[in-house]
């Protein structure tokens, strides 16, 4: 039997918003992870800040112990960077809240305002970044559908890290989806006008960063700025060359592009700090890196760690969208605390990708075609 005409236009009007519906979840769904992990000697602080246009992803600062592993879910077009900071105390007078309110530092290196949960607030320098672009949902052989990804020394450097990304197939700077990051310990070879000295607060003393030469004298000609604004006035300094020797696939200053953005189409990726370079590893950890060695074969920060007994192989720790409930400051305070933001800009980040305004004309398409649905329905009952 032919259903009652009445019903017919409900029915698309339903059929259309049950679209909307579902569109929406599929695109606020993670099309990427990064999968943080310590393999340093001590406790890291790891951080995150997103790029203009793009999200705060789901915790944007914690604690990661020795051997730990936390995961962390990204959405299409994503673009930001991800660093570690080290020595951090967050127990102090009136704690964590106290502290970012006076505008104190909290970590020895790449604190970002003295919070645990950064919202938006970019490291501080010296630090190790590792940037990202994130392509399209779907991935693919096109240009909009590649990752475009870089470890940078730009802003200096506090810790080693490698960038691995998981799956793909589409070519990239060096062929493939390539492993980049720099595993040398440059807190050794840094030249003693770049250094900064910590003192044993769980950090560790002597050298536990090495600045930029931008940083350290804020002349143009090391901060690409002024009449060295361009690729063709700014060039390697010797400064940037000892960064350079050290880690050839790292960015070394601000236009070091040829040797340093990788591409991929990737379906996660493993960020790993103090991992241990091909060949020095006697831990037990697996060497996520197999070229190039860095030039002195060092390992950062003590050497590395497996993970402890009882974790499910990598001690891996997902972290799940925020709830909607405001539970910001619930815990102890090295416990993450869920928070948005919005994301300031930084100094230097890849460009964002154009994945979020398509998904957004795709939404206003739908919810045009509802008007004319509600009218055909209102015409149909009066027929």
């Amino acid at each position: 039997m032919e259903a009652p005409r009445s019903w017919r236009a409900p029915a698309c009007v339903i059929f259309v918003l049950a679209l909307v519906a579902q569109w929406w979840s599929s695109s606020m769904a993670a099309s990427c992870s990064f999968t943080i992990s310590n393999h340093c000697a001590q406790t890291i602080w790891p951080a995150t800040l997103a790029g203009a246009g793009t999200p705060q992803l789901a915790t944007t600062g914690f604690r990661l112990d020795p051997g730990q592993s936390v995961q962390v879910p990204a959405p299409a077009g994503w673009s930001g960077r991800i660093w570690a900071r080290t020595g951090c105390d967050f127990s102090g007078a009136g704690g964590a809240a106290a502290a970012a309110a006076a505008g104190a530092a909290a970590c020895q290196t790449g604190d970002c305002g003295g919070r645990l949960e950064c919202g938006g607030t970019g490291a501080t320098p010296p630090a190790t970044l590792f940037e990202v672009t994130l392509g399209k949902v779907g991935g693919g052989a096109g240009a909009g559908d590649l990752d475009y990804y870089d470890v940078s020394l730009v802003d200096g450097y506090n810790l080693p890290v490698v960038a691995v990304p998981q799956a793909g197939g589409a070519t990239g700077g060096g062929g493939g989806c390539a492993t980049t990051g720099c595993t040398a310990d440059l807190n050794r070879s840094c030249p003693k006008e770049l250094q900064v000295d910590g003192v044993d607060g769980g950090g560790g003393s002597g050298t536990v960063a090495c600045r930029s030469a931008c940083e350290a004298f804020g002349e143009e000609e090391y901060c690409c700025s002024g009449a060295y604004a361009t690729p063709a006035t700014c060039r390697p300094t010797a400064y940037s060359a000892i960064f350079k020797t050290a880690c050839p696939r790292a960015y070394s200053y601000a236009y070091d592009d040829g040797t340093s953005t990788f591409t991929c189409s990737a379906a996660a990726y493993t960020i790993a700090f103090c991992l241990p370079p091909t060949g020095s590893n006697t831990s037990g950890v697996t060497p996520l890196i197999s070229s190039p060695s860095p030039a002195n074969g060092q390992n950062g920060a003590g050497g590395s760690t497996p993970p402890p007994a009882g974790n499910n192989g990598a001690g891996i720790i997902s972290y799940q969208p925020p709830p909607t409930e405001d539970i910001n400051g619930a815990g102890s305070a090295d416990q993450p605390a869920w928070m948005t933001m919005p994301s300031s800009a930084s100094k230097r980040m890849m460009p964002s990708s154009s994945a979020a305004s398509t998904r957004h004309n795709q939404l206003w398409s739908l919810l045009l075609l509802l008007p004319a649905l509600l009218l055909f329905h209102f015409k149909q009952e009066l027929l």
